[in-house]
């Protein structure tokens, strides 16, 4: 629930973030843009940073007061991006959300802390499928809202992170005990200290390295999919809206529902590598795709290569100390940021180049060939990581 309404949030502000860009700069559409891509690649450079900072804090102090910590922060950003005057306000409330944004993955060490490890993968995919229904409801949300301005949504989502901070003190227990803490320490609260702390296990860092390209290789889809649409299919607004829309509730009900029912029959390591496969063909489906049914037709396949994420968490976890799930997951989401920042730079590199005038045939699916291809080097450390995990 505290995922989903974080999720939530963050959707709701989302359709009215260009038209408050341009309220703070007086800019057309395309320069604003520009600002909107410097604020999310802020975020992302701090979730980076200090993602392992908030996973080492909450090995030694609990998840409790790092989660509720964090949902505090992310109502004042959203305060202070509500009441900004200034466009470097905006920055300011990023900067603080790309810190203390760890409910997700301070949710994912919750969730290890308190099921037993032939259950994770499937309580994982719980965990993503939460947040799924929240990116859903969020942009909903936020475009009535937006009808009353272009800042109540900001003051919607405040309100919820609020209430959503209320709820989690009012019912949200420990789940780790004192035995089980750590000493925090700073050589290993940063990206290359928990990287470094990682390789120690080196069943642990092949998976790693797996799920470092598998998320270099997903993020094609939010990072050029409304470009390609539009230059492949001549698709409107409304339709990308759409596709996107059954994509997500594909995610919810695969990671929610289906992966419940997969993973006890195949196990954690078969599902990623089923996942990898329907990935792989998922991708080279949409890279060839001719007609705007196509790309709908693959969603199924798209929603289904999804359970790599639980699955190759849970295994990552399994092979984890109980007093450094934290950071673990701080390190997932520092590598997750990697993959926002780096992802979206190529693929719209590429399609620039294949799509622009000097391409000698456009071909507008290069940046999901390209991502085939990386999804298909991510099998190497993923098969050198099985052969160094327990069944």
């Amino acid at each position: 629930m505290t995922v989903a309404l974080d999720a939530m949030g963050i959707g709701i502000i989302m359709p009215v973030m260009p038209d408050l860009i341009r309220e703070l700069t007086d800019l057309p559409i395309g320069p604003a843009a520009l600002w909107g891509g410097y604020l999310t690649f802020v975020y992302a450079v701090m979730q980076f940073a200090f993602g392992p900072t908030v996973g080492s804090l909450s090995d030694r102090f609990g998840r409790r007061p790092v989660l509720i910590a964090s949902l505090a922060a992310l109502a004042v950003d959203y305060l202070i991006m509500g009441l900004a005057p200034s466009l470097w306000l905006l920055f300011v409330g990023r900067l603080l959300a790309g810190i203390a944004g760890a409910t997700h993955s301070t949710a994912n060490a919750f969730v290890a802390d308190v099921t037993p490890p032939a259950r994770r993968a499937a309580a994982f995919g719980l965990v993503g499928a939460a947040f799924g229904v929240g990116f859903i409801l969020g942009p909903v949300v936020g475009g009535l809202a937006g009808e009353l301005g272009t800042r109540a949504p900001f003051f919607v989502a405040a309100v919820l992170a609020f209430a959503n901070l209320c709820y989690g003190a009012a019912v949200l227990p420990e789940s780790l005990d004192p035995g089980r803490r750590r000493r925090f320490s700073w050589a290993r609260a940063n990206p290359l200290g928990a990287a470094a702390q990682v390789a120690r296990l080196p069943k642990v860092a092949w998976l790693v390295a797996a799920f470092f390209l598998f998320g270099l290789a997903h993020y094609v889809y939010p990072a050029i999919w409304a470009f390609y649409a539009k230059a492949a299919f001549a698709w409107g607004s409304a339709e990308i809206g759409l596709s996107l829309a059954l994509v997500g509730v594909g995610f919810v009900v695969v990671q929610g529902g289906l992966i419940r029912l997969v993973l006890p029959r195949l196990g954690e390591a078969r599902t990623a590598w089923a996942g990898f496969v329907l990935s792989i063909a998922g991708l080279l489906w949409v890279a060839f795709a001719t007609e705007g049914w196509m790309a709908l037709a693959v969603i199924p396949v798209v929603a289904l290569g999804a359970v790599v994420t639980p699955a190759l968490t849970g295994l990552m976890a399994n092979a984890t100390p109980d007093d450094a799930q934290g950071e673990l997951q701080g390190l997932l989401a520092s590598v997750t940021a990697v993959t926002m920042i780096v992802t979206p730079l190529f693929a719209t590199q590429l399609f620039g180049h294949f799509t622009g005038p000097a391409a000698a045939t456009p071909f507008p699916g290069a940046p999901f060939l390209a991502a085939a291809l990386v999804m298909a080097l991510a099998l190497v450390p993923f098969a050198i990581g099985l052969r160094r995990v327990p069944s």
